[in-house]
Protein backbone atom coordinates (compact mmCIF):
# COMPACT_ATOMS: atom_id res chain seq x y z
CA UNK A 1 0.00 0.00 0.00
CA UNK A 2 1.28 3.76 -1.05
CA UNK A 3 3.10 5.39 2.02
CA UNK A 4 2.21 8.68 2.33
CA UNK A 5 2.96 12.07 4.80
CA UNK A 6 1.47 13.94 6.77
CA UNK A 7 2.27 16.66 4.37
CA UNK A 8 0.45 14.89 1.74
CA UNK A 9 -3.16 13.92 3.82
CA UNK A 10 -2.71 17.76 4.47
CA UNK A 11 -2.55 19.53 1.35
CA UNK A 12 -5.86 17.95 -0.14
CA UNK A 13 -8.18 19.72 2.33
CA UNK A 14 -5.93 22.96 3.11
CA UNK A 15 -5.18 21.90 6.40
CA UNK A 16 -2.07 21.78 8.29
CA UNK A 17 0.57 19.24 9.09
CA UNK A 18 -0.27 19.44 12.93
CA UNK A 19 -3.84 19.67 12.29
CA UNK A 20 -3.51 15.91 10.81
CA UNK A 21 -1.50 15.08 13.86
CA UNK A 22 -4.23 16.18 15.93
CA UNK A 23 -7.00 14.28 14.54
CA UNK A 24 -5.11 11.12 14.34
CA UNK A 25 -4.14 11.75 18.17
CA UNK A 26 -8.33 12.46 18.76
CA UNK A 27 -8.70 9.18 17.42
CA UNK A 28 -10.34 11.33 14.17
CA UNK A 29 -8.22 8.81 11.90
CA UNK A 30 -6.77 5.19 12.94
CA UNK A 31 -3.72 5.33 14.52
CA UNK A 32 0.07 5.66 12.06
CA UNK A 33 2.61 3.16 11.77
CA UNK A 34 5.77 4.77 12.48
CA UNK A 35 9.34 4.65 10.58
CA UNK A 36 12.26 3.09 12.96
CA UNK A 37 13.41 7.18 13.04
CA UNK A 38 9.94 7.57 14.22
CA UNK A 39 7.75 9.58 11.64
CA UNK A 40 4.57 8.60 10.69
CA UNK A 41 3.46 6.40 7.54
CA UNK A 42 0.11 7.25 6.84
CA UNK A 43 -2.02 5.11 3.97
CA UNK A 44 -4.71 5.83 1.49
CA UNK A 45 -7.13 4.61 4.28
CA UNK A 46 -6.19 7.09 6.26
CA UNK A 47 -6.18 9.67 3.58
CA UNK A 48 -10.13 8.06 3.13
CA UNK A 49 -10.32 8.70 7.09
CA UNK A 50 -9.91 12.22 7.16
CA UNK A 51 -12.26 12.72 3.40
CA UNK A 52 -14.87 10.99 5.97
CA UNK A 53 -14.13 12.79 9.04
CA UNK A 54 -14.37 15.91 7.15
CA UNK A 55 -17.29 15.13 5.91
CA UNK A 56 -19.58 14.30 8.86
CA UNK A 57 -18.15 17.24 10.64
CA UNK A 58 -19.96 19.37 7.50
CA UNK A 59 -23.39 17.34 7.79
CA UNK A 60 -23.31 16.50 11.66
CA UNK A 61 -20.62 18.76 13.56
CA UNK A 62 -17.56 18.12 15.54
CA UNK A 63 -19.39 16.38 18.26
CA UNK A 64 -20.51 13.86 16.14
CA UNK A 65 -17.96 13.29 14.03
CA UNK A 66 -15.58 12.74 16.41
CA UNK A 67 -18.27 9.80 18.29
CA UNK A 68 -18.35 8.36 15.01
CA UNK A 69 -15.13 7.88 13.86
CA UNK A 70 -14.10 7.08 17.58
CA UNK A 71 -16.29 4.51 17.46
CA UNK A 72 -15.31 2.86 14.16
CA UNK A 73 -11.71 2.91 15.33
CA UNK A 74 -12.73 0.76 18.43
CA UNK A 75 -14.59 -1.43 16.40
CA UNK A 76 -17.86 -0.47 17.33
CA UNK A 77 -19.90 0.14 14.45
CA UNK A 78 -23.39 0.27 15.94
CA UNK A 79 -22.29 2.84 18.42
CA UNK A 80 -21.24 5.18 15.29
CA UNK A 81 -24.59 4.44 13.81
CA UNK A 82 -26.69 5.21 16.89
CA UNK A 83 -24.73 8.78 17.15
CA UNK A 84 -25.86 9.08 13.30
CA UNK A 85 -29.33 7.91 14.18
CA UNK A 86 -29.48 10.76 16.26
CA UNK A 87 -28.09 13.59 14.14
CA UNK A 88 -31.21 12.56 11.63
CA UNK A 89 -33.15 12.55 14.22
CA UNK A 90 -32.07 16.09 15.35
CA UNK A 91 -32.85 17.05 11.47
CA UNK A 92 -36.30 15.35 11.26
CA UNK A 93 -37.23 17.41 14.42
CA UNK A 94 -35.86 20.52 13.16
CA UNK A 95 -37.91 20.34 9.82
CA UNK A 96 -41.13 19.53 12.12
CA UNK A 97 -40.35 22.55 13.94
CA UNK A 98 -39.56 24.90 10.79
CA UNK A 99 -43.00 23.71 9.14
CA UNK A 100 -45.33 24.10 12.47
CA UNK A 101 -43.66 27.46 12.82
CA UNK A 102 -44.02 28.42 8.93
CA UNK A 103 -47.61 27.59 9.42
CA UNK A 104 -48.31 29.60 12.17
CA UNK A 105 -46.71 32.27 10.60
CA UNK A 106 -48.94 32.37 7.63
CA UNK A 107 -51.98 31.79 10.23
CA UNK A 108 -51.12 35.04 11.66
CA UNK A 109 -50.28 37.02 8.19
CA UNK A 110 -53.88 36.03 7.34
CA UNK A 111 -55.19 37.76 10.33
CA UNK A 112 -56.80 40.77 10.42
CA UNK A 113 -54.03 43.85 11.38
CA UNK A 114 -56.51 44.57 13.84
CA UNK A 115 -56.14 41.58 15.76
CA UNK A 116 -52.38 41.85 16.11
CA UNK A 117 -51.87 44.99 16.98
CA UNK A 118 -54.69 47.54 18.11
CA UNK A 119 -53.67 51.36 18.52
CA UNK A 120 -55.10 51.04 22.04
CA UNK A 121 -53.07 51.96 25.00
CA UNK A 122 -51.02 49.19 26.32
CA UNK A 123 -52.28 46.97 29.42
CA UNK A 124 -49.82 47.42 32.71
CA UNK A 125 -50.91 44.33 34.85
CA UNK A 126 -52.29 41.52 34.14
CA UNK A 127 -55.90 42.15 35.07
CA UNK A 128 -56.11 44.68 32.55
CA UNK A 129 -54.39 42.12 29.67
CA UNK A 130 -56.48 39.61 30.21
CA UNK A 131 -59.85 41.94 30.20
CA UNK A 132 -58.16 43.55 26.45
CA UNK A 133 -57.82 39.78 25.38
CA UNK A 134 -61.25 38.54 27.25
CA UNK A 135 -59.44 35.72 28.78
CA UNK A 136 -58.90 35.03 32.45
CA UNK A 137 -55.45 35.65 34.22
CA UNK A 138 -55.49 32.48 35.35
CA UNK A 139 -54.89 32.06 31.30
CA UNK A 140 -51.90 34.01 31.10
CA UNK A 141 -49.98 32.95 34.19
CA UNK A 142 -50.37 29.65 32.21
CA UNK A 143 -48.94 31.21 29.10
CA UNK A 144 -45.67 32.43 30.97
CA UNK A 145 -45.37 29.37 32.41
CA UNK A 146 -45.05 28.07 29.19
CA UNK A 147 -42.71 30.34 28.22
CA UNK A 148 -44.95 32.89 25.94
CA UNK A 149 -45.32 35.94 28.16
CA UNK A 150 -41.67 36.95 29.57
CA UNK A 151 -43.50 40.00 31.69
CA UNK A 152 -41.10 42.32 33.41
CA UNK A 153 -41.70 42.27 37.50
CA UNK A 154 -42.23 45.83 39.46
CA UNK A 155 -38.95 45.63 41.73
CA UNK A 156 -40.92 47.35 44.20
CA UNK A 157 -44.19 44.90 44.52
CA UNK A 158 -43.30 42.02 42.66
CA UNK A 159 -46.05 42.75 40.32
CA UNK A 160 -46.18 41.43 36.92
CA UNK A 161 -45.51 44.77 34.73
CA UNK A 162 -46.57 44.30 30.76
CA UNK A 163 -45.31 46.68 27.99
CA UNK A 164 -45.74 46.63 24.23
CA UNK A 165 -43.99 43.79 23.57
CA UNK A 166 -45.67 42.14 25.75
CA UNK A 167 -48.70 42.82 24.51
CA UNK A 168 -48.02 41.59 20.83
CA UNK A 169 -46.80 38.04 22.52
CA UNK A 170 -49.99 37.64 23.85
CA UNK A 171 -52.09 38.71 21.23
CA UNK A 172 -49.91 36.33 19.23
CA UNK A 173 -50.60 33.93 21.26
CA UNK A 174 -54.30 34.33 21.65
CA UNK A 175 -54.69 34.42 17.93
CA UNK A 176 -53.03 30.81 17.27
CA UNK A 177 -54.37 29.37 19.99
CA UNK A 178 -58.04 30.79 18.40
CA UNK A 179 -56.48 28.42 15.58
CA UNK A 180 -55.93 25.28 17.36
CA UNK A 181 -52.46 25.34 18.13
CA UNK A 182 -50.82 23.88 21.55
CA UNK A 183 -48.77 25.77 23.57
CA UNK A 184 -45.52 24.36 23.11
CA UNK A 185 -46.21 25.48 19.24
CA UNK A 186 -47.10 28.71 20.07
CA UNK A 187 -44.13 29.19 22.26
CA UNK A 188 -42.05 28.52 19.60
CA UNK A 189 -43.28 30.93 17.34
CA UNK A 190 -43.56 33.73 19.93
CA UNK A 191 -40.13 33.01 20.55
CA UNK A 192 -38.61 32.95 17.17
CA UNK A 193 -40.97 36.15 16.64
CA UNK A 194 -39.23 37.89 19.61
CA UNK A 195 -36.13 36.80 18.02
CA UNK A 196 -36.54 37.89 14.88
CA UNK A 197 -38.31 40.80 15.16
CA UNK A 198 -41.45 40.72 13.27
CA UNK A 199 -43.15 38.05 11.37
CA UNK A 200 -41.68 39.41 7.78
CA UNK A 201 -37.89 38.78 9.97
CA UNK A 202 -38.64 35.92 11.02
CA UNK A 203 -40.09 34.86 7.16
CA UNK A 204 -37.20 35.50 5.65
CA UNK A 205 -35.42 33.62 8.56
CA UNK A 206 -37.28 30.57 7.84
CA UNK A 207 -36.42 30.80 4.35
CA UNK A 208 -32.68 30.67 5.27
CA UNK A 209 -33.24 28.17 7.74
CA UNK A 210 -34.99 25.84 5.24
CA UNK A 211 -31.88 26.33 2.62
CA UNK A 212 -29.54 25.28 5.81
CA UNK A 213 -31.66 22.18 6.28
CA UNK A 214 -31.65 21.35 2.95
CA UNK A 215 -27.54 22.09 2.91
CA UNK A 216 -27.49 19.86 5.99
CA UNK A 217 -29.72 17.12 4.58
CA UNK A 218 -27.24 17.03 1.35
CA UNK A 219 -24.16 16.86 3.51
CA UNK A 220 -25.55 13.90 5.31
CA UNK A 221 -25.58 12.10 1.88
CA UNK A 222 -22.19 13.27 0.74
CA UNK A 223 -20.78 12.47 4.67
CA UNK A 224 -22.70 8.45 4.15
CA UNK A 225 -20.49 8.00 0.86
CA UNK A 226 -17.52 8.79 2.08
CA UNK A 227 -17.53 7.22 5.46
CA UNK A 228 -19.05 3.72 3.01
CA UNK A 229 -15.55 4.26 0.90
CA UNK A 230 -13.52 4.19 4.50
CA UNK A 231 -15.03 1.52 5.83
CA UNK A 232 -14.36 -0.65 2.05
CA UNK A 233 -10.72 0.42 2.36
CA UNK A 234 -11.07 -0.40 6.29
CA UNK A 235 -11.95 -4.13 5.33
CA UNK A 236 -9.41 -4.69 3.20
CA UNK A 237 -6.88 -5.01 5.90
CA UNK A 238 -7.03 -3.35 9.46
CA UNK A 239 -4.53 -0.05 10.85
CA UNK A 240 -2.78 -0.92 13.96
CA UNK A 241 -5.76 -0.74 16.89
CA UNK A 242 -8.75 -1.17 14.28
CA UNK A 243 -10.51 -4.23 14.86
Amino acid sequence: MRRLRPADLAREHGLSTQAVRNYERDGHLPPAERTASGYRIYTERHAAALRAYLSVVAAHGHPTAGQIMRALHDGEPDRALTAIDRSHQRLLRDRATLDAVRAAVGHLTAAEPADIAPDDPVPRSIGELAHRLDLTPATLRNWEDAGILAPARDPRTGHRVFRAADLRDAQLAHLLRRGGYPLSAIATVVQQIRTAGGTDALTRALDDWQRRLTGQGLAMLTAAARLDDYLSRHAEGPSPGMA
